[in-house]
């Protein structure tokens, strides 16, 4: 393969009217925030928009085979029927055929080993799709737990580095960070109650809350509770984070799909 591919990488939407104050009388669409593709594109990514299609597995399972590796972006939140909850009156929107998309793209990936980014909800998503659960709700839930919802909406810039978290030595994660204390932006409500089987916890908040998972597993597969596309590529963090599941995606191309050889970007 060719030193230049560049992986074709899958980016997943939401419904448009799953977000607050959208009129009704706007066409049905699926959107995402651009700063996901920004920073995949940064580090050698052609970025995919994937359409919600929940009701068209043939097609939907099309376009993951012409994928490298898949970005799961943050969001609204996951309904809790995925994993064997009601809905509590403090969980926020909800956008279930994104859930569906979501949670059928990740499993194929987990089980063929295709590198698997989450972002936020995208780590959620992640825990849900091994059988893990959600708080769905911190501050009623949990109360012992800090404050981790610093949402744009209430007056903070989206990168307000909200609080620490602490990396677990000798995970993925703590190799591309390069350090085991780093500051992070928040944005969230809900976090991981139980862990989903073949995970572990990569890093943690001072009040326990887990902020990364990762697979027990050879293949990459990451998610952090924060939002490190907001930063810039300068940032070390962000940088290795990326870097790290696109060179995975490269990797994986190379090995998985013969078809691309000598395909430049």
């Amino acid at each position: 393969m060719s030193a230049l591919y560049r992986p074709t990488i899958g980016l997943t939407t939401q419904t448009l009217h799953s977000i607050d104050g959208i009129p009704p009388a706007l066409p049905s669409s699926w959107v995402m925030n651009q700063r996901y593709f920004v920073a995949a594109t940064s580090v050698g990514a052609v970025p995919w928009m994937i359409p919600l299609l929940d009701d068209d597995l043939f097609t939907l399972r099309a376009i993951y085979e012409r994928l490298d590796g898949l970005l799961i972006p943050g969001g609204v939140d996951i309904n809790p029927a995925e994993y064997g909850e009601a809905v509590r009156p403090e969980c926020g929107n909800l956008d279930p055929a994104r859930d569906r998309v979501e949670l059928q793209l990740v499993r194929w990936a987990i089980a063929e080993g295709k590198p698997v980014l989450g972002l936020c909800r995208g780590m959620q998503i992640i825990n849900v799709a091994q059988g893990g659960s959600m708080w769905q709700d911190l501050a009623s839930q949990k109360p012992s737990f800090h404050k981790h919802d610093f949402f744009p909406t209430a007056g903070f810039a989206r990168d307000h580095l909200a609080h620490e978290v602490d990396i677990v030595p000798g995970t993925r994660l703590s190799r591309l960070f390069e350090c085991t204390r780093c500051a992070v932006n928040s944005m969230h409500h809900q976090g991981v109650k139980a862990v989903g089987r073949d995970l572990t916890v990569s890093a943690t908040a001072d009040d326990g809350l887990v902020e990364a998972l990762e697979g027990t597993g050879d293949g990459f597969l990451v998610g952090v509770q924060w939002h490190p596309e907001v930063f810039e590529m300068a940032d070390p963090h962000t940088r290795h984070l990326f870097g790290g599941f696109i060179q995975a995606a490269v990797e994986w191309a190379t090995t998985n799909d013969t078809s691309k050889a000598g395909v430049g970007g």
